[in-house]
């Protein structure tokens, strides 16, 4: 018997996006048409591959293990793409990036001119989102390359398994409008603004584990007002009332009112990082966009 190379990248597509809609969608199939190919593999290779699990279909000991296969000749055949493409010296092709605003606003500027002038023959196709630490890696099953961020380390939360490439290096500051009482500090301390009102991002999203460090240093509970994804949201409230909130030095405009003051006793800098597939990470191009992107002496600057 010789395994259709079709069927492994069915199965480990299966195994990868958990349910028969999702590889539907992004296979441009039906659903029907995907169950239907699932058991047609099944009966070519003599064992059962999925089997019903509630209203859906879950793979068999076999199923994984043909899904495991699948993702090793993935691996395989991007190597050897990205072996060929340097061989030709080629970078070439759509690339497509995604990730959090503010990191893309302090990388992309710079990352766009120099791939213009050293590799114009790439067609870099970007979009933006804001989630949660853990919910970046999901984005590596549809995204050529994930841009995120932590706080804790270079590896954010979830990654395991994936290639991740630090780019830079950012302080997050305590912002301030500029006629706070505080504003003029030129550092701050927990203790100097666990008594503030906060406008704090979601729970899970990196900048709140430095108030959970305050918290934790301090003894206090901190009171968080508001709790807002969007920067430029935040920049405009606290601009306009006695709040305050966490910001990153780089992108944040300083013709808005605003005051940015370094925060001491906790750790404040922020590591933004390129999340991407194993065999993705081995193109050429996309190798060539991580360089441009890459900044990581910022915070020493």
């Amino acid at each position: 018997m010789v395994i259709d190379p079709r069927h492994l990248e069915l199965l480990h597509l299966f195994d990868e996006y958990g349910s028969v809609t999702a590889v539907a969608d992004v296979t441009h199939r039906s659903p029907s048409a995907v169950s239907q190919q699932l058991r047609q593999a099944g009966r070519e290779i003599g064992h059962a591959l999925v089997e019903p699990a509630g209203r859906g279909l879950t793979l068999t000991a076999a199923g994984r293990l043909l899904a495991s296969g699948g993702r090793d000749v993935a691996s395989t055949l991007a190597r050897v793409q990205a072996q060929w493409e340097g061989h030709l010296g080629e970078a070439v092709g759509e690339i497509t990036l995604t990730g959090l605003p503010s990191a893309l606003t302090h990388l992309l500027p710079d990352a766009l001119r120099r791939l213009r002038e050293d590799h114009p023959a790439i067609d870099l196709r970007m979009d933006d989102v804001d989630l949660a630490e853990h919910e970046f890696a999901g984005l590596t099953r549809d995204v050529d390359i994930v841009v995120a961020h932590s706080l804790v380390a270079e590896r954010p939360i979830g990654t395991d398994g994936l290639t991740v490439v630090p780019l830079a290096r950012e302080p997050i500051d305590v912002a301030l409008a500029s006629d706070h009482p505080l504003a003029d500090r030129t550092t701050l301390t927990p203790d100097d603004v666990v008594g503030c009102r906060w406008v704090g991002v979601p729970r899970g999203y990196p900048f709140d584990t430095i108030l959970t460090s305050i918290e934790h240093l301090t003894g206090h509970d901190l009171d968080v007002v508001q709790r807002i994804r969007d920067n430029r949201l935040i920049e405009a409230i606290v601009a306009s009332s006695d709040q305050v909130a966490l910001l990153p030095r780089f992108t944040t405009p300083r013709d808005a009112g605003l005051s940015l003051v370094p925060l001491t006793g906790v750790s404040t800098t922020r590591w933004i990082v390129a999340v991407m597939r194993p065999d993705t990470a081995e193109r050429v191009a996309v190798r060539a966009v991580i360089g441009a992107l890459s900044r990581v002496d910022d915070a020493a600057d």
